[in-house]
Formats: C-alpha cells, sequence, structure tokens
C-alpha cells in the first residue's frame, strides 16, 4: 500500500471517528471558575484552547503547520486595547509559538491572512462583582475557511497588579470606540465551537487588518503615515467603521489640522447618532461642571459641541443627556454631580442650536452604568466619566 493511500484512507477513519461523536470535539474541561494568577490563568486558557483541536482530523494527520493571525485583543467592557489586553494577546502568542510546533504564528495583515487557516481573537472583561479584582479571559479560534469557530475557552484571572490604561490611540480617543463590528469581535470570543463566528464582525476581518496597522502607527506617533492607512480603509467596503472615522479624526487634529479634524469630528458623530451609540470623555475639573482646565486635555471640547449639536439638529433626533461618573464618592453625591454635568452639557448645545432646547434632557447616572469600575479618577476611567447622546422618540 503507498504512502499516498495510507494517507488517505487516515483521514477517511478520522472523519468517521469525528462523525460518530457529533463532528466536532467536545470542549476540555477546565477549572475555569477558579480565580487564578495572571500567568497561570493564561497558561490554562491557552492550553485548553489548543487541545480542543488535537482531535481535528488535520491535526491528527500532522500536516504542515497551521498558519495563525491574531486579531489585537480587546477588553471586552470598552472596546478599547489596553497594556493588560496586549500583555495578555503576547503571552498567549508566545505559548502558541514556542510551546505547539503545529501552530505558525503570522502578522495580522492581509497578505497573512489570504494564506492563514485560523483566526484568534481574544478578550478580558473585570467581573464588577468580585471584590478582589478578577478579569474573564475568553479566546476563540476560528476557521477563516469556513467561518466557524473550532475552540473556544475561557479562564479567570486575578488582577496582579494589571496595567489597564489604554494604548495611545483609545487614551486619546473622544468617544467610546465602540459600534456593531467591535461589539461582534466580541460575541465571537465567547461563541462555543461548530458555531458560526459573529457574521457583522468576520465578514469585515479583511478590513480589521488595515486598522490595527494604522492603529500602530498612530501609537508610534507617525501620525501622517497613520491618517493615509485610515483613509485607505475607509475606501474599502467594508471602511465605514468608528473606529476608521476616529482615526481620521484623532490623526488630523495631532497634525494640527484643525478644520480637517472638525470636519471628521462630525461623521464621527453622525456615525454615533445613527447607530445610537455615542459617548463622549468630556472631562471636568474636581466636584465642578467646568471643563478640565488643561487645554491640551479640553482644547477640542468646544469643536466637539459645535458638531455634536450641528449634526443633532441635522438629523433632527430628540436625545436624553446622560452624564456619568466614576465610583469615588458616595451615591447621592455622584447622582447629583452627574446631572450637573449633564444639564451643563445641554446647555451649551441649545446655545449651538436654539431647537435642540425642545428635543434634549438631561440625566444623570451617577456611577450606575460605569464601564472600567475601578475609581482611580485618571486615564484609565476616563471612560466612566463620559456624557452618553441617547436617541429618544420625540415627544
Amino acid at each position: 500500500m503507498t504512502l499516498a493511500i495510507r494517507f488517505r484512507l487516515c483521514l477517511m477513519l478520522f472523519a468517521a471517528i469525528a462523525a460518530l461523536a457529533g463532528c466536532a470535539a467536545p470542549p476540555v474541561a477546565s477549572n475555569e471558575t477558579a480565580d487564578l494568577p495572571f500567568d497561570q490563568a493564561v497558561t490554562l486558557v491557552t492550553d485548553n484552547l489548543v487541545k480542543q483541536t488535537q482531535n481535528m482530523p488535520a491535526f491528527l494527520a500532522k500536516l504542515a503547520k497551521r498558519g495563525v493571525v491574531v486579531d489585537p485583543m480587546l477588553d471586552a467592557a470598552s472596546g478599547q486595547q489596553t497594556a493588560a489586553t496586549r500583555l495578555l494577546e503576547q503571552r498567549v502568542t508566545d505559548r502558541m509559538r514556542n510551546d505547539y510546533a503545529v501552530f505558525d504564528m503570522l502578522p495580522f495583515d492581509t497578505a497573512s491572512l489570504a494564506k492563514a487557516q485560523y483566526l484568534l481573537t481574544g478578550t478580558m472583561k473585570r467581573d464588577q462583582s468580585s471584590k478582589t479584582g478578577v478579569f474573564q479571559l475568553n479566546l476563540a479560534l476560528t476557521d477563516i475557511k469556513t467561518g466557524n469557530v473550532v475552540a473556544q475557552s475561557s479562564a479567570r484571572a486575578r488582577d496582579d497588579g494589571l496595567d489597564t490604561s489604554p494604548t495611545p490611540y483609545y487614551r486619546d480617543s473622544p468617544i467610546l470606540v465602540k459600534d456593531k463590528v467591535v461589539d461582534g469581535y466580541i460575541r465571537t470570543c465567547e461563541t462555543p465551537p461548530g458555531q458560526p463566528a459573529d457574521p457583522v464582525y468576520f465578514q469585515r476581518v479583511s478590513t480589521a487588518t488595515m486598522i490595527s496597522d494604522a492603529t500602530a502607527s498612530y501609537d508610534t506617533e507617525r501620525y501622517t503615515e497613520a491618517l493615509g492607512k485610515y483613509q485607505n480603509a475607509l475606501s474599502t467596503p467594508s471602511g465605514e467603521q468608528i473606529r476608521v472615522f476616529n482615526g481620521i479624526y484623532l490623526s488630523t487634529w495631532k497634525l494640527g489640522k484643525v478644520a480637517e479634524a472638525e470636519q471628521a469630528f462630525a461623521k464621527v458623530v453622525a456615525f454615533g447618532i445613527a447607530n445610537n451609540s455615542l459617548g463622549v470623555k468630556f472631562l471636568f475639573n474636581p466636584n465642578s461642571t467646568v471643563f478640565w482646565s488643561d487645554p491640551q486635555v479640553s482644547g477640542p471640547y468646544d469643536l466637539w459641541v459645535r458638531q455634536i449639536a450641528r449634526q443633532a439638529s441635522a438629523a433632527k433626533v430628540c436625545m436624553d443627556v446622560v452624564g456619568h461618573t466614576s465610583r469615588t464618592g458616595s451615591e447621592p453625591y455622584n447622582d447629583k454631580l452627574s446631572l450637573s454635568r449633564a444639564a451643563y452639557i445641554k446647555q451649551r448645545l441649545e446655545a449651538e442650536s436654539k431647537e435642540l432646547i425642545a428635543r434634549t434632557k438631561s440625566q444623570g447616572m451617577g456611577f450606575h452604568q460605569n464601564i472600567v469600575g475601578t475609581g482611580t479618577d485618571d486615564v484609565r476611567d476616563a471612560l466612566d466619566r463620559r456624557v452618553e447622546f441617547k436617541i429618544v422618540p420625540c415627544p
């Protein structure tokens, strides 16, 4: 019997075994409910992910290395990349590369995406109910050809002093950078094996490689290069994403192109209003309704208010202006402060467009809808001190 015939018979045998077992290997049992040190949790979640692939026919047949690309991992609550999510991504990638010879870890770019077999995604999310500081880690491996998740794994990691500071793009972003594509990425990381990856996300992965490349340029202060890359991403069929519009705004602002930056921010606002998802990071001086005194922070705020007013008026929408605060301080105090700040933004909008007087109302949520929830009152929890603009039916 020739080697080729033996090989084909082996594949047929493995396929038959898989069919009898229900086609997909069962998820590997893991102690994912235990709160582990970060490094141990990363090892557990990675090993369990890989073990789910070891009974798949392609891996049993010991074919050539399987190419894997990694779409940068995110914080599931905020949609941001942080120092901690980068650390998670690096540790998972290193373990798969160094401990499992079957994987070839490739750069996340268009060329690698075309030849890779699998897409790796991952998230971490702080458990707000935990008093000790715990993150839920989720990984998913998706077959690029079929679009189905072939392995998914979870673990719980203790917050052993992890740095949750946003990376430069997200630190500088004026808004909550989260849309249906980002939400789809997060859902994919929680999808059971055998189920399709979220289609809104998966169908836009090729554009995601361009966004990742542009963001890497921005994070290293190559703003002209970043602007060109974001504009190229926008020109693709799936380029109209909040990360792209936001990247164009950030890059033009950094380059001192104020008029172009305002036009770009107008598109950010219009996109947010159209999708009923616009949370803006207006920062105030402590215990006040006065914008942050440092012009390096609050310099563009007049521009933001102007464009929010103009776009809301042009769309003829009604909005709730919802203030939020961080967890520092008492509940009654923060409820009152968040309402005062929302009322101040409402007043500023009305000064720009009188027709918004009847179309907006202010609300204060205090710290009840924190996204980050650390109460550090710095860049790490800036999103918790946001003002949201929620589209509501007009009376």
